[in-house]
């Protein structure tokens, strides 16, 4: 028997949020790299190239990709049924709870979310289903390396047909600003900052404002979603929370506070996202909305994986 191993760099990027007692709710955004061992075949392989990715991706993505990933044994968590399906509470670092279908959540049960802990997760999933010549399975998660600025945040998208619906799910992105025509480190820097950790909203998804709460709840293809959580982790958009609308809101509001030719490109987990630009005589100009595109819906949007 002759033993080889095969590995694959980025198989897929994990686009989540995850609960921590100390942070709270944050968004992350991590390459995937796998190595297989195994005994190599009469046609000289061990697995082919082209059945990896559909295999491990397919596994992780229904398993955690775009979900909200708990660690159920951590201090003040608890999770219940409900009539979306599951709800879950938490009481570290601030009040929160989130209520919708139980596919939107990876239920884990650990104290703290942690690398180790993922790909511990993934490693055994993945080993449930092995393919023929396969007999060990390694994974590692990584951050992107980025030069810059960087911010988390945690959304979801009531029109989205795909796994982007869920109410809590996020993403760690880079942000890059220029003023007029040059990059400002400084601005990228106060941005990221007011970003970090945060809970972007749509104002129509806005449910109720009961003391310093804010909730949100909508319904969508998979089901109904409410999320509740204090009001200073929420930044409320006029649009959709899409990245689209995103980098457009960004560069509205920097134009108009700065009173300079604002350039946002921003991003969407890995290498992915979306640029905008506006003057100070564009950024006061109303915003109009367009008109239901359901040839666009149709499609699952802008953040299939």
């Amino acid at each position: 028997m002759i033993t080889k191993t095969l590995f694959v760099r980025a198989l897929t990027a994990l686009d989540a949020s995850t609960w921590s007692n100390t942070r709270g709710l944050y968004g992350l955004s991590q390459h995937l790299d796998i190595e297989l061992d195994g005994e190599v075949g009469h046609d000289g392989m061990l697995f082919d190239f082209g059945n990896v990715k559909p295999w491990a991706k397919g596994l992780i993505d229904q398993d955690a990709d775009h979900t909200l990933i708990v660690p159920t044994l951590a201090e003040g968590v608890s999770v219940t049924d409900c009539p979306e399906g599951l709800s879950l509470r938490f009481t570290q670092p601030y009040a929160m709870e989130v209520r919708g279908p139980r596919q939107a959540f990876c239920l884990l049960p650990v104290a703290e979310i942690t690398d180790e802990v993922m790909t511990q997760h993934f490693e055994k999933l993945l080993m449930l289903r092995l393919p023929p010549r396969v007999d060990a399975i390694r994974v590692k998660l990584r951050n992107e390396v980025i030069d810059g600025a960087t911010y988390t945040y945690s959304h979801g998208l009531r029109h989205h047909t795909g796994n982007c619906q869920r109410i809590a799910h996020g993403h760690r992105s880079p942000l890059i600003i220029e003023r007029n025509g040059e990059r400002d480190t400084t601005l990228e820097a106060e941005w990221a900052e007011k970003l970090h950790d945060s809970y972007l909203a749509e104002e129509a998804d806005l449910f109720d404002r009961p003391g310093r709460d804010m909730v949100f709840s909508y319904e969508a293809p998979q089901g109904k979603f409410r999320i509740r959580l204090p009001r200073q982790r929420v930044w409320l958009l006029p649009t959709p929370t899409t990245i689209e609308w995103i980098a457009d809101w960004l560069a509205r509001q920097i134009a108009l506070e700065s009173g300079d030719t604002i350039r946002v490109e921003a991003y969407e987990g890995i290498n992915k996202g979306a640029i905008a630009l506006h003057t100070p005589e564009s950024a006061r100009q109303p915003l109009v909305m367009p008109t239901l595109d359901t040839s666009r819906e149709e499609v699952a949007g802008n953040e299939a994986s």
